[in-house]
């Protein structure tokens, strides 16, 4: 893709102050888009807004706790009052959860593992299909994981929670299939981020590649010109596991 695809274009980035939010919001920033970063860490948000200004590009920071629903709510209002629209959603936080047993998983761990990475993305749907609804070419994205598919063991609140995304994001797609909305998944593989370190303590991070190097794919799917819907691209694989 060449010049600037997203210019004139709005996006909101989930987890947008580290890891791959980071370099999905700097990479769809450097596309043209603006960008409304989303993430809980004020500090994290100032520096990603330093570096979006440096390659002349502009955002909005929300430090937002995706557990409030009452807050994304409240967003999706304030965006609606500011430019009547969104054109892109990235749906890219979430939490490992507890590597455990399911016998054995606390009943709070379980809890925060379904609040993020299922309800926060039904609300943060919720409140942004009737801003999508009125984009020209309104595209939402959700990251999931292989670990939807593989039902590893020990780690059933990733695997369960990322397989209930895939079903609410392809319910969703389907849902539009006659509007001028998109949404589709997208599985990264492995990326030297935080959240692998901690599922993964004695992989030397080295081997493994960085956020950015799937950003172009994150761009592309969220461009007004990516028509498919209800997919779920796998990264490595380069093909979309489900198809539409």
């Amino acid at each position: 893709m060449t010049g600037r695809p997203l210019a004139g274009r709005i996006t909101l980035v989930t987890g947008a102050s580290r890891g791959l939010g980071r370099a999905a919001a700097l990479a769809l920033a450097e596309a043209g888009s603006h960008i409304v970063a989303v993430a809980r860490t004020v500090g994290g948000l100032e520096e990603l807004d330093d570096d979006i200004r440096r390659i002349g590009g502009e955002a909005t920071l929300v430090p937002l706790d995706l557990k409030d629903g009452n807050a994304i709510d409240r967003l999706g209002a304030i965006l609606f009052e500011r430019w009547g629209r969104i054109d892109g959603v990235l749906g890219n936080a979430a939490v490992l959860g507890v590597i455990t047993p399911l016998a054995h998983l606390s009943v709070k761990a379980w809890d925060e593992a379904l609040a993020v990475n299922v309800t926060a993305n039904w609300r943060l749907l919720r409140s942004m299909d009737p801003l999508l609804r009125l984009s020209p070419a309104g595209r939402a994205l959700f990251i999931t994981s292989g670990a939807a598919q593989s039902a590893r063991p020990y780690w059933g609140a990733y695997s369960i929670t990322k397989a209930a995304l895939e079903a609410m994001v392809k319910t969703y797609a389907g849902e539009h299939a006659r509007t001028t909305t998109r949404a589709n998944l997208l599985d990264p593989g492995p990326l030297r981020t935080a959240m692998r370190a901690r599922a993964m303590p004695g992989e030397d991070p080295m081997t493994l590649r960085e956020p950015s190097a799937v950003t172009p794919r994150i761009v592309e799917m969220l461009s007004p010109s990516f028509d498919a819907n209800g997919t779920v691209y796998d990264v490595l694989a380069e093909t979309n596991r489900i198809p539409a």
